[in-house]
């Protein structure tokens, strides 16, 4: 089911997600809220690509947090893969077809012509947009390929990013890998559910990955909390100027809200 953005061309929409899976179905300690992880996995929604647009996984993460204050911490990673439904790919193409009449329409009425004259009465700048539209903005079924969004979360009692993000894109290659991997995929989903246990404050923990080793490190008692999220991305996110100014502002106890699309 399409958003509510019908001005934007089909491959621009975004679509209602869901859960396809989740394992363990519930633990005591973390209840699983499908609601919560499907809007936080996919905030703006599935969305559709073609060959021609870029396709590489993205990584982000988010936190829950409950009643009582617990939080526990998501990372997603994003990935496109190849729609082999013959019925989501008509469907795409007869969306661009209606979407592809009304810009016609509002073409035509702007030139203020009839359907009878169209092709003579647009003017030839009208002419030449119209045809960057269908020739950049259009899904043909049998020139095009179509992808759609998935992901894959891991949901942790803490964050640890760069061992959680290393996990997923292993596990994305073993899934989008020509070879099998070493072992099943559901070993290495056991492993990191049921064998990997949270290190100790103060201690390293070194587990095995789909291909690599990975490794994760717990501050001790008397140390910085666990901040595993690199600053370098901040920088180029807020800029020196803007990050010196939060940071004054949490010097100065200031409360902080920070916008973003």
């Amino acid at each position: 089911v399409a958003g509510e953005n019908f001005d934007q061309s089909p491959l621009r929409r975004t679509f209602k997600s869901k859960v396809l899976a989740h394992y363990p179905q519930n633990i005591e300690w973390n209840p699983f809220d499908q609601d919560a992880v499907n809007m936080l996995c996919m905030p703006k929604g599935l969305s559709f690509r073609t060959q021609a647009d870029n396709r590489d996984p993205q990584l982000h993460s988010f936190i829950i947090t409950r009643e009582d204050g617990s939080r526990t911490y998501g990372f997603v990673l994003t990935f496109y893969e190849e729609v082999t439904s013959k019925q989501i790919c008509t469907a795409m193409q007869t969306l661009y077809q209606m979407h592809n009449a009304e810009q016609y329409s509002s073409v035509c009425a702007s030139s203020s012509c009839s359907m009878d004259s169209l092709a003579s009465s647009i003017d030839e700048g009208d002419a030449t947009s119209l045809a960057k539209l269908q020739r950049y903005n259009s899904y043909d079924i049998s020139r095009d390929t179509l992808y759609v969004s998935k992901c894959i979360c891991l949901i942790t009692p803490l964050p640890f990013m760069q061992a959680c993000k290393k996990f997923l894109v292993q596990l994305y290659k073993a899934v989008t890998s020509q070879q099998p991997p070493p072992l099943p995929l559901e070993s290495y989903i056991h492993n990191i559910l049921y064998e990997v246990p949270l290190p100790p404050p103060g201690r390293s923990l070194k587990f095995h990955g789909v291909y690599e080793p990975i490794i994760c490190q717990r501050p001790g008692p008397n140390e910085l909390p666990l901040s595993d999220y690199p600053l370098r991305e901040v920088f180029e996110l807020l800029g020196l100027e803007n990050l010196v100014q939060v940071f004054t502002c949490v010097l100065l106890e200031m409360q902080i809200l920070l916008y973003s699309q």
